[in-house]
């Protein structure tokens, strides 16, 4: 399998559907807005309540404050659909948008998820606990590739830099 293949397979497994996963803390197959704020908490990015409320509100298309599988990976693909116009309107722009600086912090915040203990690096052990926590282990081979695809100083651990790199 050729580097490549790996990241793209990587990529599929840090996928939206596990994302939800993530915010569905009691599996009942919908979050709600306190699923979505405790995991924002988590990552360290505080939003007002209002702002959950409102966000999950114009998620669900049922209106009931629930978002489902499917009205997420909806959501979510508008969002990315927005993100992508606007990474063509900034080519062309001189100043920054706030859509730029949401990809920014989410970015941050999935770092923040595998970096543990917020040195600012993703070590072997923070990656593989990751990946278990998101319910994606990685076997020793499966690893070392990751490892060797997206550590690109080949300092044996992955910066912000690389990270993104590796998800962009």
């Amino acid at each position: 399998m050729d580097h490549k293949a790996i990241a793209s397979q990587v990529r599929g497994e840090l996928n939206l559907r596990t994302a939800f996963d993530l915010l569905d803390r009691n599996r009942d197959g919908r979050v709600t807005a306190n699923e979505l704020q405790f995991m924002l908490k988590n990552l360290g990015i505080n939003v007002r309540d209002e702002i959950i409320h409102d966000l999950i509100r114009e998620a669900s298309h049922s209106g009931n404050g629930l978002i489902n599988e499917a009205e997420f990976l909806q959501w979510v693909g508008r969002i990315q659909a927005l993100r992508d116009e606007q990474q063509q309107h900034e080519e062309n722009a001189s100043k920054p948008v706030d859509e730029a600086d949401d990809v920014t912090e989410d970015l941050i915040a999935a770092f923040r998820v595998f970096d543990r203990d917020g040195n600012g690096f993703i070590t072997r052990d923070e990656l593989q606990t990751a990946m278990e926590m998101i319910g994606e282990p990685l076997n020793e081979t499966q690893l070392e590739q990751l490892l060797a695809i997206a550590d690109l100083d080949q300092d044996g651990r992955i910066n912000y830099e690389e990270f993104t790199r590796l998800l962009l």
